[in-house]
């Protein structure tokens, strides 16, 4: 009987043993399974908390949960840093500096030199002539001064700036016609050209077109006798007579000489019949380079006076130059000698004109000279120009 109830005892013991191992296993896995929602649940909240979780933990699993694992914070987010205040926008000025204020328009008028004196600065144009004075007995008068002559354009007077009379060096074109008539004339004219080039400036510079029906550049500028001299013995008489068109290139070619006063010495022995260019074309082209003075020299016969007349004296009247008609060839060179004196003997008078700029079309001009003891002077200069085309004195 004692060993039935030892029995029995055992058997209670065994129950309660398994009853309690069952709460036991049940209150861990309790705290198991709620264990995740705690660690999510409560984050560190601060460097000094992070440790005392850790213990709890690792007694878990002794594994340490990677911070990822944590999952999103259910805390708010920290609030941003104040961004700074910006800056007041600067102004800047014309030349892109910042800070600098905006330069204020100058108005037109003088301006500082380098000096810090104002000069007012305006464009200066200036006309250019070169004049004859002729007595009542047709000779030379080279004695007067500045206050003797009285310009004007377009019939109103003018003031004179500049007043010379000094021998300045010319760029010149001799002018030959070179057609079938003038072969045994040559000789003659030659003489007669070579005679004007000896007898004027040292420094002129000179070139020679012969010309038919076309005009040749026999010689470029030069102050060689001999050179000029094989020029003008290039003789090749033929063909017609293109007048205008020569004395057209001749004023073009002048252009290229850096001397300002420009002078045409020309001989021929008929009228034109070549020319591309009218009398009236040729004419106003000449003007419009604020062109040469031209001498010509008309060795003209009876048949052929009235039209060639006409265009040598138009030229030569346009320009302030002259126009021979010697009855014979002998007189030439004497001519030629007397144009030579005449080149050497002007005066040299610039104004500054007063006509607007905007006044377009062909300008007229006239000089008066007055002196005494002379009953009637005469100035021969050119009889206007085509604004545009003033000249400068070099």
């Amino acid at each position: 009987m004692s060993m039935r109830n030892l029995g029995t005892t055992l058997r209670r013991s065994s129950l309660s043993v398994r009853v309690a191992t069952g709460i036991v296993v049940i209150l861990l896995a309790a705290q198991v399974f709620m264990w995740p929602a705690d660690a999510q649940g409560t984050p560190a909240q601060d460097s000094q908390s992070a440790p005392a979780a850790a213990p709890s933990a690792q007694s878990g699993n002794n594994q340490q949960v990677p911070p990822a694992a944590l999952g999103p914070s259910t805390n708010p987010p920290p609030p941003h840093p104040a961004a700074p205040p910006e800056p007041a926008p600067q102004k800047t000025g014309t030349s892109g500096v910042p800070g600098q204020p905006t330069p204020q328009r100058q108005p037109q008028g003088p301006a500082a030199n380098e000096n810090g004196i104002y000069v007012y600065y305006a464009e200066a144009r200036e006309v250019f002539l070169h004049a004859t004075v002729i007595d009542e007995r047709n000779r030379l008068v080279t004695t007067l001064n500045k206050p003797d002559f009285t310009i004007y354009e377009n019939d109103q007077p003018q003031t004179i700036r500049l007043f010379k009379r000094e021998d300045f060096p010319v760029a010149m074109g001799i002018i030959i016609d070179n057609s079938g008539s003038m072969r045994e004339k040559r000789d003659e004219v030659n003489k007669a050209a070579l005679n004007l080039v000896r007898s004027s400036n040292k420094d002129d510079q000179i070139f020679v077109v012969n010309f038919s029906d076309e005009p040749i550049l026999d010689q470029d500028f030069t102050a060689d006798i001999k050179k000029l001299q094989v020029a003008l013995e290039h003789v090749e008489a033929r063909g017609g007579t293109a007048l205008y068109d020569a004395i057209v290139a001749a004023s073009d070619y002048l252009v290229k000489s850096p001397l300002q006063r420009k002078v045409l010495f020309l001989v021929t022995d008929g009228e034109d019949d070549a020319s591309q260019q009218s009398l009236e074309e040729a004419v106003h082209r000449v003007q419009q380079e604020n062109g040469p003075v031209i001498y010509a020299i008309g060795l003209l016969g009876d048949e052929k006076t009235r039209k060639a007349k006409r265009a040598l004296e138009t030229f030569a009247l346009r320009t302030g130059g002259i126009a021979f008609f010697p009855p014979t060839l002998n007189e030439v060179d004497e001519i030629s000698s007397s144009v030579a004196h005449d080149i050497r003997n002007q005066y040299t008078i610039s104004y500054t004109p007063t006509t607007p700029k905007s006044v377009g079309g062909y300008r007229t001009i006239r000089v008066d000279a007055h002196a005494r003891p002379y009953k009637k002077l005469t100035v021969r200069t050119r009889s206007g120009y085509y604004p545009g085309q003033e000249g400068t004195m070099k």
